[in-house]
């Protein structure tokens, strides 16, 4: 075989081949060298195709879960009843009913769990909000703690997410004083789901908590010590979070220190505890000026007695820069 494909002599290993043979695979490989050198180099040098295909599919899923015209996202959490706390339950008693309510005012996305996904999933239509997807659950939220705390995620995060069409997952980074233990598994879990998203191009959202300690709050309270907060959202940045959901800071004016902590991820403010409508709106109106990328309110919206109307004048401030007075115009 004199003239045989080259694929040949790169398949059979030397020892397996003729003395004519032998000699045509050293002048192959000479006439093609610097071709190889190329190759050799792209491959040295440049991202696997895989890895790229995986970082595009990140920003396609991005491109759902961020409004176009604003660039932000108003995400809405109805994945309370994860957490087996009884308090949560108000206002999604009805789930199936809430995220109808909440898909008619349109926010941009709705952060369920994987039991309860489908009910968003399986309704009609291109335009509904995007899934958030909740990966862990926890037990940290009563007001008298269990002897042992912990943080569990589901099995195979990113492939549920993928089978449920979500733009996003989310994992909490808990900050629990006198419980080191569960900020242990917090970062276990997302060394673990880390990689997969980033295999299979789904974007991770980490959700940095500071607590109050539990006797002083008498439950799950949020600690707005920018001192706290700061460091705890830029070890989740190192981690390799794509979206920061974030504590809001006792003093919201100080907010673009978080901001700018996080560099160039995206900081998605939480709502923190239900608050009267207008410290909500006039608190939202300020995070927007202080440059975050959105917000992810539940119970200040599932819990409003007006849920649609919330969310519509959450909306207008997120998206169109409303003020807080103007928006209210949605809840009468």
């Amino acid at each position: 075989m004199e003239q045989g494909s080259g694929l040949f002599f790169f398949l059979c290993p030397p020892r397996f081949l003729g003395l004519r043979q032998f000699a045509h695979f050293f002048r192959l490989i000479n006439d093609h060298f610097d071709c190889i050198r190329s190759l050799s180099l792209l491959l040295i040098t440049q991202p696997p195709i895989a890895s790229i295909a995986s970082s595009l599919m990140k920003t396609y899923r991005l491109n759902r879960l961020f409004n176009a015209k604003s660039n932000r996202c108003f995400d809405v959490a109805v994945d309370h009843g994860f957490f087996n706390e009884y308090g949560f339950l108000s206002g999604i008693e009805d789930l199936e009913q809430a995220v109808a309510t909440l898909v008619d005012a349109a926010p941009d996305a709705i952060q369920l769990t994987v039991g309860q996904a489908p009910l968003l999933q399986s309704l009609a239509g291109r335009q509904k909000p995007s899934l958030v997807l909740r990966t862990d659950v926890a037990n940290v939220y009563g007001k008298d703690l269990p002897r042992s705390l912990f943080s569990r995620m589901i099995e195979n995060p990113v492939e549920q997410a993928l089978r449920l069409d979500a733009t996003c997952v989310v994992v909490n980074l808990f900050r629990i004083p006198g419980e080191p233990e569960v900020t242990d598994q917090c970062i276990q879990n997302i060394l673990k789901i880390k990689p997969d998203c980033d295999r299979y191009g789904m974007p991770l959202m980490v959700e940095p908590l500071v607590f109050q300690p539990n006797a002083k709050a008498g439950g799950y309270m949020v600690d707005g010590d920018p001192e706290k907060i700061l460091p705890l959202v830029r070890q989740a940045v190192e981690l390799g979070a794509d979206i920061i959901k974030a504590d809001p800071t006792d003093d919201v004016s100080v907010y673009h220190k978080v901001v700018k902590i996080a560099g160039r991820i995206p900081v998605l403010v939480r709502g923190g505890g239900k608050a009267p409508d207008q410290e909500i709106l006039e608190r939202t109106e300020e995070l927007i000026k202080q440059g975050v990328a959105g917000i992810v309110y539940g119970r200040n919206v599932i819990q409003h007695q007006n849920p649609s109307g919330m969310t519509k004048a959450l909306m207008a401030i997120v998206h169109d820069g409303a003020t807080a007075a103007e928006a209210a115009k949605f809840l009468n």
